[in-house]
């Protein structure tokens, strides 16, 4: 593991100190715990964020196939 400091308010120490009497763990694993889970959502966020634009140029009918065009490209 790799050593780091970070400040924290009074309010967040506090509240560590309680999760980590509560769940008889360190705070430092909690805090591990907490970017893990952070992390693991930002991903999730992104994936569905993604996922929400499949497919949105689906039903559109403006938009000229793209093999058909292609067919002139090899003819210059």
């Amino acid at each position: 593991m790799i050593r780091t400091q970070i400040y924290i308010t009074k309010e967040e120490k506090e509240a560590l100190d309680k999760l980590s009497k509560e769940r008889n763990t360190t705070k430092s694993n909690i805090i591990r715990e907490a970017i893990d889970q952070y992390v693991a959502d930002k991903e999730t966020e992104k994936k569905k964020t993604i996922m929400n634009f499949a497919g949105i140029w689906k039903d559109k009918k403006d938009i000229p196939d793209v093999r058909e065009l292609r067919k002139g490209w090899g003819r210059r």
